[in-house]
C-alpha cells in the first residue's frame, strides 16, 4: 500500500513545545534537529492511498465499488447477489486478473472518498467524467455514453426548466453530476437531496418534489418500468461519458484498466454487457446509442 507524505514547516508557538521535541530528537530518529522555535511536523493525512496491480494479483483478490440500489447499473438480486451492467464487468475484471472480487457497495457521494482510503482498488458506479472528479482520481477509458435527464409524473410532466414553479422541488442524488449542474445552471431551483436511489425514487412517488434529475440512462429506466411517469427533459446539459476510476496516481491499475478495455472493444464485450443486463429495460434501440467500445466514443 502506498501512502503520499509531506512535511508541513510550521512556528513553535510555546518554548515548552520546542524543549518537548528537541528532547524527543535525542532518540536519533534520523530528522533534522529545528532551528530556533520552527520545527516539523509530519502531516499524514493520506492523499492517496492504493494498490498495484502485483499487490491485487498477490493478494489474490480486488475490491470494486458498486451500486447496490441502482438497477440495472448495480443492485442486489433475491438471492443477494450483485447484477448490473457495471458488475458484469467487474466479473470480467476479476476473471483477467485471475482474482476474487469483492464487491463494495458504494454511494455517489462516497466514491472518491473509498478511492482516497484505500476502501476500493476500482470504482465501476456508473461514475461519470467531469473535469473536477478528474482532479481527485484517475479516470480509465469510457464504456458507456450518458447525460442528464429530467424524470416527472405523467400527470405534471416536466419539459423544461426555464419555466419552473418557484414552489416547487428538484429531486437529486447528492454528489451526482445532476446536483452539480443544477447548483452552478439553476441556482434558484430548490433541491431535495438524498444519499441513496431508493429514498429519492421514493420520494417521488410520495409526490414531495416536482420532478427526479439524475443521469438519463437512470431516469428513462425508472419511467420505463414505472407506471405513470414520462421522461419531459431526455437531454440535459453536455453529453458525458461513464468510466472506471482508480485512486490518483495508480498509474499501474490505470494501466492495465485501458489495456483491458482497449482489448475488450475487439471483442464486443460491452455490447454483449449491454444485452446481458440492460436490454430487458431499455430494448435494443438504446444500445448503440449508449455502449462504447473499446474505450473510443462514436463521433
Amino acid at each position: 500500500m502506498k501512502k503520499i507524505k509531506k512535511m508541513k514547516l510550521i512556528t513553535a508557538i510555546a518554548l515548552t513545545l520546542t524543549a518537548a521535541l528537541g528532547l524527543a530528537s535525542c532518540g536519533g530518529s534520523g530528522q533534522s534537529e529545528p532551528k530556533g522555535n520552527e520545527v516539523y511536523v509530519d502531516d499524514t493525512a493520506a492523499e492517496g492511498v492504493y494498490r498495484t496491480i502485483d499487490e491485487i494479483k498477490e493478494s489474490g483478490e480486488i475490491n470494486i465499488g458498486v451500486f447496490s440500489d441502482k438497477h440495472p447499473f448495480g443492485y442486489v438480486d433475491e438471492n443477494s447477489e450483485y447484477q448490473g451492467y457495471d458488475v458484469y464487468f467487474a466479473k470480467r475484471i476479476g476473471e483477467d486478473l485471475g482474482v476474487k472480487v469483492n464487491f463494495v457497495s458504494t454511494e455517489a457521494a462516497n466514491r472518491i472518498e473509498y478511492l482516497k482510503t484505500g476502501k476500493v482498488d476500482i470504482v465501476l458506479a456508473n461514475f461519470t467524467v467531469t473535469p473536477e472528479r478528474a482532479e481527485e482520481v484517475d479516470f480509465a477509458l469510457p464504456y458507456m455514453n450518458v447525460s442528464l435527464g429530467v424524470v416527472s409524473p405523467e400527470s405534471a410532466p416536466v419539459t423544461s426548466l426555464d419555466e419552473w414553479n418557484a414552489d416547487d422541488e428538484m429531486i437529486v442524488i447528492s454528489g451526482t453530476t445532476a446536483e452539480t449542474y443544477l447548483t452552478q445552471n439553476y441556482p434558484d431551483i430548490k433541491l431535495q437531496k438524498y444519499d441513496t436511489y431508493a429514498n429519492a425514487k421514493s420520494a417521488l412517488e410520495n409526490g414531495s418534489a416536482a420532478a427526479w434529475a439524475n443521469d438519463n440512462t437512470e431516469v428513462i429506466a425508472y419511467s420505463l418500468s414505472t407506471t405513470g411517469y414520462t421522461v419531459g427533459i431526455p437531454t440535459l446539459g453536455s453529453k458525458d461519458t461513464i468510466a472506471p476510476a482508480v485512486s490518483k496516481g495508480n498509474e499501474s491499475v490505470l494501466g492495465w484498466l485501458n489495456d483491458e478495455i482497449a482489448a475488450l472493444g475487439s471483442e464486443k464485450f460491452f455490447h454483449a454487457d449491454y444485452e446481458a443486463t440492460l436490454a430487458d429495460t431499455y430494448g435494443l434501440d438504446y444500445e448503440e446509442e449508449l455502449v462504447i467500445e473499446g474505450g473510443v466514443p462514436a463521433e
